[in-house]
């Protein structure tokens, strides 16, 4: 068990960061139950795909909205605290739902709302989250810490989560949510063990206008975070159409229930973990620049295979190939902004990013519940693909730049060139 336990956490990586492993992937697990429940629960309330579309968003919108703020907070304040305030939070706005659930009083009007604060209190959680592995695990680290980081994404929040939130579901509503709620307060019990180190700010008292301005000029000026924020804003608008109405396209044209639609999220897992099995493999002879090339391609060409089938087991198995590509996506550009960017800026740049990711999800979303109800559930995903294929071929030259995340990775404090 020693020799699992070393292989799998490597003693270097230290005591802090397990713990801090620990909390996420319970905290995963909880994020991974509404992952399902959340679109389930809207989709009981009504079925009009614009309503179920703006679920999506409003649990988009808020990273689009607060990103570069909670990027700041980040930086300039303890981020442990942070973390506990805004989880904090999460458990009362989680409490408020399951309480509507159970007394009968929930309707679209209660859950929108509950599903825009509890991306909220997420912004906070997340960027602050990404910005502690650099502060607990060397440089040289980082690719093994961020991996075993996007494990416990990929088999509890989209493996394990989905199919559980979907069967608390189908026993009743509330089951979900109050889950969740238990699962928070075991990861702030986790994270109470962590303890990180301390990080030289300037004392310097300076408006919000600065850092913000700040954040943006470090990642607008470095190619590699330049790049890898334009690639995910773009790519992530014709995501953001397909996957918004993806409850809908389970049950009209795959024509499966809820316990099929939490099993779509856990064949993207099954995927991840393939992706996890080749991940050193596939770093020690493809480039950076070569692997989101590669990636970009499966992205479209995921969406257009998933627009012509009807068959479930197929749809399956595309979910599979796609839950590999995101994998190997999400913990490449991690490291490399982890690697490239200083500690004292580490939150600005990962909001900026965020901006990138939700503000493309947001802009998707709302396309895709229209195109959904204005046509077929099949219609966003037709856009995805198409949409998808026609940026790949103009952002190619661009991707050149993440090659050189390689070389900046090397270097202890890279300066936007």
């Amino acid at each position: 068990m020693s020799r699992l336990t070393e292989r799998l956490l490597p003693a270097r990586l230290g005591r802090p960061f397990r713990w801090l492993l620990g909390s996420s992937w319970v905290s995963n697990l909880g994020d991974g139950i509404v992952l399902a429940a959340g679109p389930l629960l809207v989709a009981s309330l009504t079925d009009d795909a614009r309503l179920v579309a703006l679920g999506a968003t409003l649990q988009w919108l808020p990273p689009l909205l607060f990103s570069l703020v909670a990027g700041v907070i980040s930086d300039r304040f303890d981020r442990w605290r942070v973390m506990v305030t805004a989880n904090a939070l999460r458990i009362v706005v989680l409490a408020v739902l399951a309480t509507a659930v159970l007394t009968g009083h929930v309707s679209i009007s209660i859950v929108l709302p509950v599903l825009f604060l509890l991306g909220c209190a997420e912004v906070f959680v997340d960027n602050t989250s990404s910005t502690l592995v650099p502060m607990l695990v060397a440089r040289k680290d980082l690719p093994v810490a961020n991996a075993r980081v996007m494990t416990g994404v990929v088999t509890l929040n989209q493996l394990a989560g989905p199919p559980v939130g979907a069967a608390l579901f189908a026993l009743g509503h509330a089951w979900p949510f109050a889950s969740q709620i238990l699962l928070v307060v075991a990861a702030l019990v986790l994270l109470s063990r962590v303890r990180l180190p301390r990080i030289e700010r300037t004392g310097e008292r300076r408006h919000v206008r600065h850092d913000l301005a700040e954040g943006l000029r470090w990642a607008a000026t470095h190619p590699a975070v330049r790049t890898l924020v334009l690639t995910i804003f773009i790519f992530n608008i014709t995501f953001g159409a397909a996957w918004s109405v993806l409850v809908l396209y389970a049950q009209r044209q795959l024509g499966i229930g809820a316990i099929g639609f939490g099993l779509i999220t856990t064949m993207g897992a099954i995927g991840g973990l393939v992706g996890t099995g080749c991940y050193g493999w596939l770093t020690r002879r493809v480039t950076l620049g070569n692997l989101m090339r590669i990636g970009l391609i499966i992205e479209a060409l995921t969406h257009l295979a998933l627009a012509t089938t009807h068959t479930p087991w197929v749809a399956m198995v595309i979910f599979v190939v796609f839950g590999a590509h995101a994998f190997v996506w999400g913990t490449t550009s991690a490291t490399i902004r982890q690697r490239v960017v200083p500690l004292t800026l580490q939150g600005r740049v990962n909001g900026v990013n965020s901006l990138g990711v939700f503000g493309g999800l947001v802009l998707g979303s709302t396309l895709g519940g229209l195109l959904a109800e204005r046509y077929t559930v099949a219609t966003p995903f037709w856009f995805a693909g198409i949409g998808s294929a026609v940026f790949v071929v103009l952002i190619w030259r661009q991707l050149r730049h993440l090659d050189q995340g390689d070389d900046d990775a090397v270097v202890e404090d890279a300066a936007p060139a």
